[in-house]
């Protein structure tokens, strides 16, 4: 904490000592580059489609191309934009994945006192740990990579099987999960929300209790992937009492922040693991030429787009996430959203932070409790008649759903001035609601070939892509007796 900003500086010197032998360092004059400002003018901001012929390179067997040597690994993940992507790790980068995981444990065991955990048994719910090769490279999903990494003495404790978890097909593999661990001592429980809460129900359907009283020294909950506020009233509900939760922000790309405490707000950056960090102010991250940030410049309460660099061999590589730092000492951060995730069809730029924000405090006020939800354009050809659409899968539904859109519509006013400015001069109708069945959303992945994995609803689009799907997928029910 205390020696960030300095990590940084030597993080950035070590990856350009080993970068300018590589291919990309030979483009970039990366042995002509000394210090931040030369970096930021030589190493372009880059996303997944601009990296790829250079990841083509490596699957055909070329050494040294972004890293020295070949990857060990090949992440593989279903990019939303670009079908699948490959993502290397390295020898020296696989450290950043198995170590972080740990220090956010070591962090929590020494801040509360809690070590009896570490005695129970613990769920990593995860994707395949099988993995194929591509161009000679070990490949599969992040989680099933780390999985080969679990340190040995996690091992024994470690739940499901590794049979169960090399299951596919995600409602077997869920039913399994359940046989392995309903009678046992489980302790620990960590995946993405979404997950947790189709195990969670599970959990539920069968035994009849509570999943606290079901496993009374469950007390620790891990949980990362997307932002754990929309799911935690219902993930706590079906827990029935108090748990300690640790946030962890991982990717493909390298582990970027965990929470180290149980007060302070925000996550961590892992500003010492092999990863330097830049940041570019959300809004200009489709500029030509944007503001580059090193961590010394960066002030709370902006939105910045995380730019990475590591010893993977991704350079100025685009995460495509979006952050807010809460704190500068130490150096905390919100995950607010994803680039590529906002609706901005009349000129509102809302993002995932703002409508995740208005739902929180509707369902607050409301004590209602939503499942899963997801936010679209309906942009009209008559004059004034466009509008927000959320579809929105509730646990229990409110009185009145045209009262319950309206708060929601009251605090999205409140966050973005853009979308106030649109609604007060007439341009867009105030938000409306399309509710969605129960399971409507497990449904909708399902027909898409979607359900389980890291695979995950996004929050906003910009499009009707998803909206014109989970029509199929609507209450009618609902629908009619409130119209």
């Amino acid at each position: 904490m205390a020696t960030a900003v300095a990590d940084q500086e030597n993080i950035l010197k070590s990856l350009l000592k080993t970068g300018r032998s590589t291919e990309i360092g030979k483009e970039y004059g990366l042995a002509q580059v000394n210090g931040y400002n030369e970096f930021s003018q030589a190493v372009p901001i880059r996303d997944y489609e601009q990296l790829r012929p250079w990841v083509d390179k490596i699957k055909e067997g070329r050494h040294n191309v972004l890293w020295k040597g070949l990857p060990i690994y090949f992440a593989k993940t279903s990019g939303t934009t670009s079908g699948t992507k490959y993502i290397p790790i390295t020898k020296d980068s696989i450290p950043n994945h198995i170590n972080t995981a740990r220090n956010a444990l070591l962090c929590y065991m020494a801040e509360t006192g809690n070590t009896r955990f570490a005695d129970g048994k613990l769920i990593f719910l995860s994707g395949s740990p099988e993995l194929e090769r591509v161009g000679g490279i070990p490949t599969g999903r992040l989680s099933g990579i780390v999985n080969h990494h679990v340190p040995r003495y996690l091992r024994t404790n470690q739940m499901p099987s590794y049979e169960t978890n090399c299951i596919e097909d995600w409602e077997t593999k869920l039913n399994k999960i359940v046989d392995e661990t309903i009678n046992q001592k489980m302790t620990l429980i960590s995946g993405i929300p979404p997950w947790m809460q189709m195990y969670f129900d599970e959990l539920i359907k069968r035994s009849g209790k509570k999943v606290g009283e079901l496993f009374p020294h469950f007390s620790v909950m891990v949980q990362g992937g997307v932002n754990f506020e929309p799911y935690k009233a219902k993930l706590f509900e079906s827990i029935g009492r108090k748990v300690d939760t640790i946030e962890l922000f991982p990717a493909s790309e390298g582990f970027f922040a965990f929470q180290d405490s149980q007060d302070a707000e925000g996550l961590l950056l892992n500003t010492n693991s092999g990863i330097f960090f830049e940041f570019v102010p959300a809004g200009e991250i489709f500029n030509e030429n944007p503001t580059r940030l090193s961590l010394r410049d960066v002030k709370v309460g902006e939105n910045y787009a995380l730019i990475i660099s590591s010893n993977a061999g991704l350079w100025g590589y685009n995460i495509g996430d979006t952050v807010k730092f809460v704190s500068t000492d130490p150096y905390r951060l919100v995950v607010t959203g994803r680039t590529k995730h906002f609706i901005s069809a009349f000129g509102e730029h809302v993002i995932g932070e703002e409508v995740e924000y208005s739902m929180l405090k509707a369902t607050e006020e409301e004590n209602i409790k939503v499942t899963e939800f997801t936010v679209a354009p309906f942009v009209s050809s008559d004059e004034g008649k466009s509008y927000h659409e959320w579809f929105i899968e509730f646990e229990n539904s409110p009185q009145d759903l045209e009262n319950f859109a309206a708060k929601l519509d009251i605090h999205l006013r409140q966050k973005n001035v853009y979308y106030d400015d649109l609604i007060s001069g007439n341009i867009l109708q105030p938000l409306k609601i399309t509710p969605v069945r129960k399971s409507g959303f497990i449904d909708y992945m399902k027909s898409i070939g979607k359900l389980g994995g890291q695979n995950k609803v996004p929050r906003l689009s910009n499009d009707r892509k998803i909206a014109e799907e989970l029509i199929k997928f609507s209450d009618r029910e609902l629908l009619i007796n409130h119209h």
